[in-house]
């Protein structure tokens, strides 16, 4: 059956006429339609003196309307706290206590205490009743597969009629359970009593749960017009971003294990320290090994702020004190600017040593479109400490509550609300008294699988008393536009006005490895802003047109056809460091069958130590070798304007090889290079006579 339309009728006034007399409402987004309605708003009473007038008048309604059923004299809430020494199962097994509670017809069942017998449920059921002097509670404590009994309980409701303030608050023993089994129970009744002059807020301050008499159709859309529709959160509210760092390996590390006094080297057993953010991750330590590789993968959430950096120490690993390898601080603005690294990096403050290290700022995408692509590029990917790259990042923020049930004393709760997704909990901070409280909080979680993850809050009083939870699969998010939601959604196990306000953003995390060039990327990056990501594949092939190669006025070496080389220069005036990045060579030339084996060198002239003397890797038989080497070097930035760079692409031949060692040479002058900015570009490559 369709819903064909609706309406709302404001509550919030006490003088309004609707309560007391019939009448017609027009529905709303329909061309046509009315409901012929009476309201009556019901008073509380803590006692029984108008019972039999309430009974009386609930008979005539009967008659009037042609009923069977009478409409409610009261309402009934059933605080479930605890039982004491429950039976044990066969074989003297701890059981798994539940309780079904039922007045009349309706039956009710609280949640399952595994492994004990002396469970805590301390959950709240509620149930109208037609005549308080003829119906009984019972209760039936079952282990949680239904099928065995732990005992059993029948309170009549004359009971609570003849009790102060209509409420029992006490231990009950069990029935055909254990001989010391009890159960701790706080039964409250209120008889309905029509007033026409009692206002909506007197149901706010009644200790029950008023989920019956919303349901009955007494009231609805209490209070909704006084509240906002959505959330408010702050202007910086999910504008994080994700980092991705790939710890691959390392090469050339220091041998610290040394024998017999140190006339024997031997090897370390390295492993990394990386910090980021207040973050930290260490790597598996690999043992007896100077060119190890790791492959872990490690992920953190973001705020830009100026001046942090991505550092990297490297260890061995010692039955005492561990022994320094050497460090690496990176600019957490350079990653950003960049989008992509993925290069080797040399080890400051050893002789030697350097680390091979891919990172990625993710690009965040408002669009579900790409989930499929990046889903699958998790499946294509191992790392060794079993990271799985997370596909989306989800920011929540929970602005407030709304009708909360009150404590079984009466009391209002002291409301803390807890966030969790998978492996990650968040805690709210805890309010003071109140039904509807304010926390105006933000989280951000990471999402492995937005079809499949799914978002829990929970609200408790000073986290024990449970006052409802929400469970809000992630895939919702996927339909919403622009993959946010905000507003108010009903809480499970609390009344059913009971409700909270959040806002919940999904953000699908992109990455050059991802095809998603068609779509619009929010903070850069190769999905769609023009700025394209050049990842190490692409690396040799790519070319930036608009820059043009600066080379020194006296240099007169004729070109060496097609051979060039790719580098970025840029100085870090945060890290006060020039920064020179070897990323690539190609069409260097060959004289025999075989590809040179080629790396690159380079000096910082004036130089007359050659303290500023680098060299790469080796890459055997390409005449198209990747690099991606970073070197930094502490200077001004006066200093390095004032500096030559002095490049030479070589073949690393053997002894009495014919081939010449340097295959090309290139000469830049850093005073002509805007070294703030940076520059990335090839530069072609002079021939070098024998």
């Amino acid at each position: 059956m369709a819903d064909l339309h609706y309406f709302a009728i404001d509550v919030s006034s006490p003088c309004n006429h609707v309560f007391s007399s019939p009448q017609w409402f027009t529905l709303k987004d329909t061309a046509s339609g009315r409901v012929h309605l009476k309201l009556e708003w019901l008073s509380l009473q803590a006692n029984a003196d108008h019972l039999e007038q309430v009974l009386q008048r609930n008979r005539n309604i009967s008659l009037l309307n042609k009923t069977t059923d009478p409409p409610s004299a009261a309402i009934l809430t059933v605080y479930l706290d605890r039982a004491q020494e429950l039976p044990m199962k066969k074989g003297n097994k701890e059981p798994n206590p539940m309780v079904q509670v039922s007045v009349q017809d309706t039956t009710k069942e609280s949640r399952a205490c595994y492994g004990t017998n002396n469970p805590q449920w301390q959950e709240a059921f509620s149930f109208f009743i037609q005549d308080p002097r003829k119906q009984d509670i019972d209760i039936q404590v079952k282990d949680d597969d239904r099928a065995v009994s732990l005992g059993t309980l029948s309170i009549p409701l004359s009971r609570l009629l003849s009790s102060a303030e209509l409420t029992m608050d006490q231990w009950f023993q069990l029935d055909r359970s254990g001989p010391v089994s009890r159960i701790y129970i706080k039964a409250v009744l209120r008889v309905l009593l029509p007033n026409e002059n009692a206002s909506p807020s007197t149901l706010d301050s009644a200790v029950t749960d008023d989920k019956g008499l919303h349901d009955g159709g007494a009231v609805t859309d209490v209070g909704v017009q006084s509240r906002p529709l959505k959330s408010s959160p702050d202007s910086s509210f999910a504008t994080e971003g994700v980092l991705r760092i790939h710890l691959v390996e390392a090469q050339d590390l220091i041998a610290k294990d040394c024998f017999m006094g140190g006339m024997i080297k031997g090897k370390s057993d390295p492993y990394v320290k990386t910090r980021v953010g207040g973050s930290t991750f260490q790597s598996r330590v690999v043992p007896e090994n100077l060119n190890p590789t790791w492959n872990e993968l490690y992920e953190v959430v973001l705020t830009q702020l100026p001046g942090q950096d991505v550092q990297f120490e490297v260890f061995d690993k010692d039955l005492d004190r561990d022994d320094f390898l050497g460090r690496l601080k990176i600019s957490l603005s350079d990653v950003i600017s960049s989008h992509y690294i993925d290069q080797w990096f040399s080890l400051s403050d050893v002789k030697s040593g350097r680390i091979h290290l891919v990172l990625e700022w993710l690009p965040r995408l408002s669009d579900a479109g790409c989930l499929d692509q990046v889903l699958s590029y998790q499946t294509q990917h191992s790392y060794q400490n079993r990271a799985v790259p997370s596909a989306a990042l989800l920011f929540i923020y929970l602005e407030s509550a709304h009708s909360l049930p009150l404590k079984k004393s009466g009391k209002e709760p002291k409301v803390g609300a807890e966030l969790c997704l998978k492996g990650a909990s968040y805690r709210t901070k805890v309010c003071d008294r109140a039904v509807s409280p304010r926390w105006e909080e933000a989280f951000h979680f990471l999402v492995h699988d937005p079809r499949e993850d799914t978002l829990i809050i929970k609200l408790s009083h000073a986290w024990g008393l449970a006052l409802g939870s929400l469970v809000l699969p992630v895939r919702e998010l996927l339909s919403e536009p622009g993959l946010e939601l905000d507003r108010w959604l009903p809480l499970d196990g609390a009344l059913p006005a009971s409700q909270v306000l959040l806002r919940a953003t999904l953000k699908i995390l992109g990455s050059t490895a991802v095809d998603c060039s068609w779509m619009q990327a929010e903070d850069g990056g190769s999905q769609g802003d023009g700025k394209p990501v050049i990842s190490s594949k692409e690396m040799s092939a790519a070319t930036i047109p608009e820059l043009r190669q600066r080379v020194t006025p006296g240099q007169r070496a004729a070109e060496l056809e097609g051979g060039q080389v790719k580098l970025t220069l840029r100085y870090s005036v945060e890290e006060k460091r020039l920064l020179v990045v070897v990323h690539a060579c190609r069409h260097l030339p060959s004289s025999s069958k075989e590809a040179p084996d080629s790396c690159v060198s380079f000096i910082l002239l004036p130089d007359k130590s050659k303290t500023t003397k680098r060299k790469t890797s080796i890459k055997k038989r390409d005449t198209n070798p990747e690099f991606n080497e970073r070197f930094d070097f502490e200077l001004s930035l006066e200093e390095a304007k004032s500096r030559r760079l002095d490049l030479e692409v070589k073949n690393s031949m053997t002894f009495m090889s014919r081939e010449r060692e340097v295959m090309g040479r290139v000469q830049i002058d850093l005073a002509q290079i805007d070294l703030k900015s940076g520059v990335t570009q090839w530069y072609n490559l002079t021939e070098v006579p024998n």
